[in-house]
């Protein structure tokens, strides 16, 4: 009975070993073609997302980096909704935009909201398309801080501030600002508003004295945005999928290629992620943190 068994024993241990070995080498391959996106090939479009208020620059610029070194992917879109966000995330983001755009061809699709920030990223691509009602521009830059003096005399509560300078503690949220520290921040505002303004105008292609005559923070429709000149065409996403097939030179269809997501549980993101990401927007509005972004809200209700 025993030697009946064997040739049986024999059959599926070499099945599994063929199982294993197969499923490691599937493996392999799979890490490696994540890892080296140059092998895949086909008429691709990469689609990356910018959503919600900019923070953090490192996935958008891995995702830049993916997407040009992969030779599928023909044409690039920046997808974006957003009030902006971080002077540093939104410099660097534009930055590497527009060195893909020596490489690939950007296209900057604006949904309902690209402002301040967000436009800057927008600003570094090859075209710009916007929705005729899309709010955009903002060009500008703000610092926000809460001063609470007077609660803090209400309730008995004094601070004591030890400093190494005048200016180390400007912005506390325990007294008013003084005449120095204001000017001394506005002048800072003012050189972080020109480089806003240099980089429109470099990524635009337009006169700097143009830029500087709608760098006062104000905001624009998209179809407004296209007369002056901050928008190309007015569309859709679809539509700035067919201009980057234009522009690539790609014929027939094509396949829109978005970032892998992390994966996340879905209870969180129903229930916590949007509640969460508010608390946290709300916090860096009044942080004293220098920022392109627009403050205003946006909808459209009956």
């Amino acid at each position: 009975m025993l030697q009946k068994d064997r040739p049986i024993t024999l059959v599926l241990l070499i099945l599994g070993v063929a199982i294993l070995f197969f499923g490691t080498v599937m493996a392999i391959v799979l890490s490696f073609s994540r890892l080296t996106p140059s092998l895949s090939f086909g008429n691709k479009i990469g689609v990356i997302p910018i959503n919600g208020v900019i923070k953090d620059a490192d996935t958008i610029i891995e995702q830049l980096i993916r997407f040009r070194r992969d030779k599928g992917i023909k044409a690039i879109i920046l997808r974006i909704d957003s009030p902006g966000g971080g002077v540093g995330p939104s410099q660097e983001i534009y930055s590497e935009t527009r060195r893909t755009t020596q490489a690939k061809k950007v296209i900057a699709s604006l949904g309902s909201l690209t402002a301040s920030g967000a436009y800057y990223i927008a600003a570094g691509a090859d075209k710009i398309v916007a929705n005729p009602g899309t709010l955009t521009g903002s060009i500008g830059v703000l610092m926000e801080f809460i001063t609470i003096e007077e609660l803090l005399k209400k309730i008995g509560i004094e601070m004591q501030v030890i400093k190494s300078g005048e200016f180390k503690d400007i912005g506390a949220l325990n007294r008013k600002m003084t005449d120095r520290e204001r000017e001394m921040l506005r002048r800072l505002l003012e050189d972080i508003r020109n480089q806003f303004v240099t980089a429109v105008a470099k990524g635009r292609d337009m006169p700097r004295e143009k830029v500087l005559e709608i760098a006062d923070g104000r905001i624009f429709s998209g179809r407004e945005a296209k007369k002056i000149g901050l928008v190309d065409s007015l569309g859709n996403f679809r539509d700035a999928v067919d201009l980057a097939k234009t522009m690539a030179n790609i014929k027939g269809e094509v396949k829109l290629v978005y970032p892998e997501r992390k994966r996340r549980s879905i209870l969180w993101d129903l229930l916590f992620k949007d509640l969460i990401d508010s608390i946290i927007n709300r916090i860096d509005r009044h942080y004293g943190l220098l920022q392109y972004r627009w403050n205003g809200e946006f909808s459209i209700s009956n």
